[in-house]
């Protein structure tokens, strides 16, 4: 049954902006007044303005900072860069331990709305990322990269996933190259910073039909594909808008993945003669330039429309089980894997059957992930996944232990991660294992 949405809450799309000024109580705790009104000042003089110039709303005030709501993620950050450097440029003459400067974090979310407020996770990860931001910096999620890049006055520096206080799962994130030295401190430490777990580009696959109104098929498989492989969670892949201006280019795959500091790409070709539709795909890992994986796919012409239905959904299923694999055989190579590692390895191992030595095996990889990171909620929900089909294939004697193990940390996982598909429907399995189901 679909829930019914509360009578008098607004939801919207927004583009989210929350400041605060770095090291606010040491400034307040050594010279109050003037504090205070420097800060006023700059709220005045640099801040309102370039809000308002950029059609963006302070929500609230929260003493050392503020909200600002935006319906442009474009906006949202030109605005930031505008205040950041007004700002610079009136603090120039400010001693070190008295200078004034805003850390800004930049988040797009759906947002619960009230007069003088909004809420909601796409808020709480906009706060995260200022907290991270350097003093002057500007930090946006990879979604405000996405819709941002090449639009506005500033370049930013990939900084990989960022595990945020309170946010369940990792972020990947951006900052703002500043001028000076700042340029060559965070290029390089863009260098040091290793690609993402699942992290992939579906590059524009290429029409070899010689019909140029085939090109709206073989772009629909591409963009469907990258759309279904960015529900897989844990995933990180390139948007459709950055992945096509490489649409037509020799493709330098390890340089590819170099630029957009991504592990693996995903590329491919299709040709329509007048009674068949052949699909060739591959995947790459662009370190080495390694060939992971190849297949290909030959149906007779039907309905297009269902056709790229079921191709997308056959390569995204396919790639999803090949990522995992490579994921688990690099993790077999680190000296000091991480519950990330861990889990790729347990996933791999439970993908290999149904057998009593390969979930145990798996579950072993779930428990060594949660000693590393307790709170983990795919470890959790992939260890109820060991129990769970454990029990359904009676490939344990202690079942109703094994369930009741499954149900407890099923429910502690979704405390956490209420609307996670994977573990309602182990959850329902236990309900209908211990007639509990209605």
């Amino acid at each position: 049954m679909v829930q019914e949405r509360p009578i008098g809450i607004e939801r919207r799309l927004s583009a989210i902006l929350a400041a605060d000024v770095a090291g606010y109580s040491r400034l307040m705790h050594t010279d109050e007044e003037p504090t205070h009104a420097k800060f006023a000042a700059l709220l005045a003089n640099a801040v309102n303005p370039a809000i308002a110039e950029h059609r963006g709303r302070i929500v609230k005030n929260t003493g050392d900072g503020f909200l600002a709501e935006f319906s442009s993620a474009v906006q949202a950050v030109r605005a930031a860069v505008q205040f950041q450097k007004l700002i610079k440029e009136l603090t120039i003459g400010d001693a070190d331990e008295t200078r004034i400067a805003f850390r800004v974090g930049i988040n797009i979310g759906d947002v619960i709305v009230e007069p003088h407020d909004i809420f909601g996770d796409g808020v709480n990860k906009a706060v995260r990322l200022e907290s991270i931001a350097e003093p002057g910096g500007i930090c946006v999620s990879a979604s405000v990269y996405e819709h941002v890049r090449g639009k506005v006055d500033a370049e930013f520096a990939d900084i990989g996933e960022q595990h945020l206080k309170n946010i369940a799962h990792p972020v990947r994130a951006y900052a703002m190259i500043r001028d000076g030295g700042n340029r060559a401190s965070e290029t390089g430490r863009t260098r040091q910073v290793s690609p993402p777990h699942f992290s992939v580009v579906v590059l524009p696959f290429t029409n070899l039909s010689g019909d140029a109104e085939q090109d709206y098929f073989v772009d629909g498989v591409t963009e469907s594909l990258t759309t279904d492989l960015s529900r897989i969670r844990g995933s990180f892949v390139i948007g459709r808008h950055t992945a096509f201006t490489y649409r037509g280019k020799v493709a330098d795959l390890k340089q590819i993945g170099r630029e957009l500091n991504v592990r693996y790409a995903l590329e491919g070709s299709i040709q329509r003669d007048r009674n068949r539709l052949r699909v060739n795909v591959q995947l790459v890992e662009t370190e080495t330039g390694s060939h992971l994986w190849a297949d290909r796919f030959d149906k007779p012409v039907a309905d297009l429309l269902d056709m790229q239905d079921e191709i997308v959904a056959r390569l995204a299923n396919t790639v999803n089980a090949q990522l995992i694999e490579a994921e688990a055989r690099r993790a077999e190579n680190t000296p000091n894997p991480d519950a990330i590692d861990l889990i790729f390895r347990g996933r791999h191992s439970f993908n290999e059957g149904l057998t009593s030595s390969s979930l145990t095996q798996a579950r072993l990889y779930f428990e060594r992930a949660l000693t590393i990171d307790p709170e983990n909620v795919d470890a959790k929900i992939w260890m109820a996944a060991v129990d769970v089909t454990s029990s359904s294939t009676f490939l344990t004697d202690d079942l109703p232990l094994r369930l009741a193990a499954a149900e407890t940390i099923l429910l502690k996982a979704l405390s956490h991660a209420p609307s996670h598909p994977f573990a309602h429907l182990l959850l329902g399995i236990v309900l209908m294992h211990t007639n509990r189901a209605v």
